[in-house]
């Protein structure tokens, strides 16, 4: 939870590595890091011209206590990526981090980092949102799960994890889940989810428009009736075909697609206004 004396709460979206276009956003929106908090809603990194850049500058936001950041997709590939659980991908040009003089102390920060937060008692944020079958507290628990294995001390068992994480099974959501299977579908849906059907059960493939042909029995997982959306408004980043577009009162996208060539956003949770700027760098 923020404190309760600043001035303005705003949550960015995926900024993956556009360390530019961040500048330039805390510009337009004349953040004071002694009166506004910033909510980053995941995918620090990947993508964009300096992924170290970024990591620096948002844990220095954060050990300073002026900003909080959700776990993204990417940020968990760098994670088994600095392990050498997984190999590093050219496009995901975070080879800048792994190699860097302080780059255990930026890994070991990033897994510490949580998958879910609440900006304040009416808001939610995880990355890629909420599965319509869970609760805004099941969340918080089943999002702490998967923190506790990624931040253990013990690295044998993050690897171990880190190692697992990656696949589309279990696609559906049971209270019987154990292990890292458990893990993975709690991992998924925070992180990777655009896709489900009215009981929850995910897609993966799909990651166009809105207008865009769907897979049959599958719809954005914000059209089903939500539990968490009941209590509180969801934020979310992830699908950067959305651009920032508001959902509805309680559903709120802020992925601008500014890698992509669009625009990084930031959305104010005072008075709901968004602010967008344009990627100085393509």
């Amino acid at each position: 939870m923020a404190r309760s004396d600043i001035r303005h709460n705003y949550v960015i979206g995926d900024v993956q590595g556009c360390f530019e276009a961040l500048k330039a956003l805390l510009k337009e929106i004349k953040f004071d890091p002694d009166l506004d908090f910033i909510w980053f809603a995941g995918d620090l990194v990947a993508r964009g011209e300096n992924s170290i850049g970024v990591l620096r500058f948002v844990k220095k936001l954060v050990d300073r206590g002026v900003a909080a950041t959700v776990l993204g997709n990417h940020d968990l590939t760098l994670l088994a990526c600095a392990r050498g659980l997984k190999e590093l991908k050219d496009k995901d040009n975070t080879r800048d981090v792994i190699d860097a003089i302080d780059s255990d102390d930026l890994i070991d920060w990033l897994r510490k980092q949580p998958l879910c937060l609440f900006p304040n008692d009416q808001t939610i944020l995880t990355h890629a949102g909420i599965p319509c079958i869970w609760s805004a507290e099941q969340t918080f628990a089943f999002a702490k799960e998967v923190e506790a294995i990624i931040s253990h001390e013990n690295f044998d068992l993050v690897d171990v994890f880190l190692a697992e994480m990656y696949g589309k099974l279990p696609d559906l959501w049971s209270d019987d889940l154990e292990g890292n299977a458990r893990l993975r579908c709690i991992t998924n849906y925070l992180t990777r989810m655009r896709l489900t059907n009215a009981q929850g059960k995910m897609e993966f493939s799909f990651k166009d428009s809105l207008d865009d042909p769907m897979p049959a029995g599958f719809q954005p997982w914000f059209e089903f009736e939500s539990e968490a959306a009941k209590t509180h408004q969801i934020i979310f980043g992830h699908w950067a075909a959305l651009q920032g577009k508001t959902i509805n009162s309680q559903i709120q996208n802020v992925d601008g697609g500014c890698v992509w060539g669009n625009q990084l956003v930031a959305y104010r949770l005072e008075d709901k206004e968004i602010f967008k700027v344009d990627n100085p760098m393509l």
